[in-house]
């Protein structure tokens, strides 16, 4: 794909998620293709329906979610790195709160968005874990599938950020490597 290409592309995926978390349904594809700064040709030659352009905009949120892992641990320490992350998982199911009513209308149309989110995230999860256990700052008997979902529970049950972020830093305390006493 040519650069400028990308950038459209780039652009409309996240004017999409945007506009779908805030209208869901009611989000317009001129509307979208419009605050892109493109023509809605542009938008349909990338995504040549309703849904291929729900389906993108979702899987684009998903994989930034999970490619953060490696960037994270490349730029914080591994405990760090986590806590990082689970903010950012946070962010990623608020976003797709907001794309509810767009994802429902995909699988009404027969779409499956989620087929494989769950082990994208697992995965994105266990790297963190294992390079945490590694360096010694998490435990080395904690599951991955529990902090996934630990950390699901906490984006589904809180009202506010600071809220959400109280209830990780607990999490985070739980997972925490205590070296035995003397």
């Amino acid at each position: 794909m040519r650069a400028d290409a990308q950038r459209n592309r780039d652009r409309i995926l996240e004017v999409a998620v945007e506009a779908f978390t805030r209208d869901g349904d009611a989000a317009t594809l001129d509307a979208i293709a419009k605050d892109a700064g493109v023509g809605i040709g542009t938008l349909y030659r990338h995504f040549p329906t309703r849904e291929a352009l729900v389906d993108a905009a979702y899987q684009n949120e998903l994989g930034r979610l999970c490619d953060a892992a490696d960037d994270l641990l490349a730029d914080l320490p591994p405990d760090e790195a986590i806590r990082a992350w689970m903010d950012r998982f946070v962010d990623y199911m608020t976003t797709k709160r907001g794309m509810g009513a767009a994802l429902r209308a995909l699988i009404a149309a027969g779409g499956d968005p989620f087929a494989r989110s769950w082990e994208r995230m697992l995965a994105a999860t266990t790297t963190l874990l294992r390079a945490a256990v590694e360096s010694r700052k998490v435990r080395d008997d904690v599951d991955p599938d529990d902090v996934l979902r630990a950390v699901g529970a906490v984006a589904l049950a809180t009202v506010t950020p600071d809220q959400a972020g109280r209830l990780l830093d607990l999490i985070m305390d739980g997972l925490r490597y205590q070296p035995a006493a003397p």
